[in-house]
């Protein structure tokens, strides 16, 4: 026979059950109206502060600037080289332009660099102070490696209203591998020669004895050098290994240096049209290649030595080099439509101009006023091209369409038969 539960067990055990199934109803309930009805609770922290690997970044382990460790292990100092990772989150929608600037322009200064034996690392400073191109900063700056004038003179550059080399990329290579170079023969620590090439050799010499240091990640700088080497660190990591900002089957595969034609001249150049056309070629190229050559004459009474360069193979489309080869330096001639003298049949002369659709990637600080002003259009297209607002303002990392003029293709010439 089955006996019958006791009468205490019994009340013991409803009351619990009561409350379990309670509870079960309240959160089926609560849960519902979290997902259907409430709105999520808004974030308001600062990812930058937090750890990174909540949104899958890290900093990478062996870090190191030119073989010098990054100290890791310093919690301020990783803070502020995750800021600045994390501040630079819209490398992931402009990498693709970047990386097509590193491939054209790398093959230029990497040999430079291992000639004037200055690390390979160095490179990125190009990529941080324009971005491969010869951009002009506010502060008069110029070129990929952005020197002023009286820097750009004191190694051995010519700046006059003529000739202004900061725009040649080789020769403004070899002045700034001399300003790192100094730089080392002072701190002994390519860190701090970095550091330097911003803040100048004198003003870090005065930081460091000041400070009592001398360790750049141990210094308290202005903004802009004190993120400087960080700033280098994270161009670095995102060229070098891009997966490690989630960019996938991108390979840094350099394109090659474009085979030029080198004419020597130590003598001025009256007129730069008749000498184009005595070389087989135009202004508008003889221009886009020697964006030094800033006027349409070469007054040289000291009988200097220049080399211009002309590409060998004229009927190749370069428009992807002439947003970085002129910058913000000029455009090109619009003049150039007739074919050079003396060309036999069915060479081929590219003419100089015509639309084509490029991209702008916008920086920080950068107006729609400006890149209207720099591309020679109007706000007003700009904004049509892109569909912007009469009042909405790119952010940076914005990648603007806008309608340059280029290179267009080539045109036969007829000028009778080869004898």
């Amino acid at each position: 026979m089955v006996k019958p539960l006791n009468n205490g067990f019994i009340r013991f055990l409803t009351p619990s059950l009561s409350v379990i199934l309670f509870l079960i109803l309240y959160l089926a309930v609560y849960s519902w109206l979290k997902i259907n009805v409430y709105a999520p609770s808004e974030n308001d922290l600062a990812y930058q502060n937090n750890n990174f690997n909540v949104l899958g970044l890290s900093i990478p382990k062996n870090l190191d600037f030119c073989g010098e460790p990054f100290p890791s292990n310093n919690y301020e100092i990783r803070k502020n080289l995750e800021r600045e990772f994390f501040n630079k989150s819209y490398w992931q929608s402009g990498s693709a332009a970047l990386f097509q600037k590193a491939r054209k322009w790398f093959p230029y200064i990497e040999p430079i660099l291992k000639r004037e034996g200055v690390p390979d690392d160095f490179k990125y400073v190009a990529v941080i102070e324009s971005h491969l191109s010869n951009v002009v900063s506010p502060a008069g700056a110029a070129g990929f490696w952005q020197l002023v004038p009286g820097s750009a003179r004191a190694y051995g550059l010519t700046v006059n209203e003529y000739v202004d080399e900061r725009y040649h990329i080789e020769k403004a290579t070899e002045a700034a591998c001399k300003h790192f170079k100094d730089g080392y023969a002072v701190f002994k620590n390519w860190t701090l020669s970095a550091a330097a090439y911003n803040l100048g050799i004198g003003g870090l010499q005065n930081a460091l004895y000041r400070q009592n240091t001398n360790n750049y990640y141990d210094l308290m700088l202005n903004r802009e050098t004190a993120a400087f080497v960080y700033r280098i660190l994270a161009y670095k990591t995102l060229l070098s290994n891009p997966s490690h900002f989630g960019i996938k089957k991108r390979k840094l595969k350099p394109l090659g240096k474009i085979p030029m034609k080198r004419i020597d001249v130590d003598s001025s150049i009256t007129d730069l049209k008749a000498f184009a056309k005595y070389h087989q070629t135009n202004v508008a190229i003889i221009k886009l290649f020697n964006p030094w050559l800033l006027q349409d004459k070469l007054v040289n009474p000291e009988n200097k030595p220049f080399s211009i360069e002309i590409p060998k193979d004229q009927n190749r489309d370069y428009s992807d080099y002439a947003m970085d080869l002129i910058g913000e330096n000029g455009s090109l001639p619009e003049d150039e439509t007739a074919p050079p003298v003396n060309t036999p049949v069915n060479d081929t002369i590219p003419l100089p101009v015509e639309t084509q659709v490029l991209t702008h990637l916008v920086k920080e600080g950068e107006t729609l006023a400006e890149l209207a002003g720099f591309y020679e259009v109007s706000e007003k297209d700009l904004r049509l091209w892109n569909k912007l607002s009469e009042t909405e303002i790119p952010k940076p990392g914005t990648i603007l369409n806008l309608h340059y003029k280029k290179p267009t293709k080539p045109q036969q010439t007829n000028h009778g038969e080869k004898k």
